[in-house]
């Protein structure tokens, strides 16, 4: 009995020897599976995670890349776009507009402009990230260029002192300059810039900064008629007897607007016109340019001038030719 015992102890020590060996070959075989499993799990996470971001930023299809030079580099302007304005900061605390979006002094006027004091704190618009701090002694001085995840860039110009980055992300309300004169500035004050796909959009579209608000949830640009709403934008939201000089000629900007649409209706009925004039010829077997020339009331060298072709050109059966 005390034999069998002893076999069996024998045995149970063999056993506690051996299975922690095949367990841990049985893990060393699994880990390499678990590996490309985790591997698997994080390509289609970060897959996930970027359709997401996408999702959410329409920035992401309007920009399709990243220039930390240029303000106004301009790509496709969309026939029609809507921008979030949810999640806003004012950039100032400032009601006072000083100078309107649009004509000015015989040069266009890009942003609104708020009166405001040397080392006065400017914030962030919205979300984004910065793409360009700068300054530039002619124009915008010391300023900052923020792109949005709504699609929007806002420019922040004549500031005394930056205090981002570029490449920083930044939250709406965040603290990125101090208000200043630097530039070609006659005065302290924010030079306030909207851009999308890198054209100025009226800030007055957007921005109430009287009531310190923004104008809804969102705005909807639209190519056909932003002229005409910038006007009307400016006309309820820019200068209006708060001390500052309105210089946006009115009459020029609705003169100028209805001349451009004149001139598209009127290019339109010129193609039209043309179109309609327009005579073509179905060649015939055995046709020849001076009998098709005769026929139609031309000459020879009308046509080969509107089809560019040569006298010496063989005609074929079922060619189209104009012959004016």
């Amino acid at each position: 009995m005390l034999k069998n015992l002893k076999k069996l102890a024998l045995f149970a020590l063999l056993l506690t020897a051996v299975t922690p060996a095949a367990a841990q070959d049985l893990l060393a075989s699994q880990a390499p599976i678990d590996r490309k499993m985790r591997a698997v799990d994080s390509i289609q996470l970060n897959q996930m995670l970027e359709s997401e971001v996408a999702a959410q930023s329409p920035a992401a299809q309007l920009y399709d890349d990243w220039n930390n030079i240029s303000v106004s580099r301009q790509t496709t302007l969309p026939d029609s776009f809507r921008i979030d304005l949810r999640d806003f900061a004012m950039p100032t605390p400032s009601t006072l507009i000083t100078s309107n979006f649009g004509a000015r002094w015989g040069r266009q006027h890009k942003g609104l402009d708020i009166k405001l004091n040397i080392g006065d704190t400017i914030v962030a618009a919205f979300s984004g990230k910065v793409r360009i701090v700068r300054y530039e002694p002619k124009g915008y001085g010391k300023y900052v260029v923020i792109r949005h995840p709504n699609g929007l860039e806002t420019i922040y110009g004549h500031m005394s002192k930056q205090l981002v980055q570029e490449n920083q992300e930044v939250r709406a309300g965040q603290p990125i300059g101090l208000g200043g004169n630097t530039g070609r500035s006659t005065g302290s004050h924010l030079h306030f810039e909207t851009r999308l796909c890198g054209t100025a959009l009226n800030p007055a579209l957007m921005f109430d900064f009287r009531n310190q608000d923004v104008v809804g949830d969102s705005y909807m640009f639209r190519k056909a008629t932003y002229n005409q709403e910038s006007i009307v934008a400016t006309r309820l939201r820019g200068v209006n007897g708060q001390g500052g000089e309105d210089k946006t000629d009115y009459a020029q900007l609705a003169q100028q607007t209805q001349g451009q649409k004149q001139q598209a209706r009127q290019q339109k009925q010129g193609r039209q016109a043309r179109a309609q004039s327009t005579g073509y010829h179905k060649v015939q077997r055995g046709e020849t340019l001076y009998a098709i020339a005769r026929k139609h009331g031309t000459t020879v060298n009308a046509i080969c001038r509107l089809n560019r072709i040569t006298q010496k050109t063989v005609l074929k059966p079922g060619q189209i030719l104009k012959y004016n």
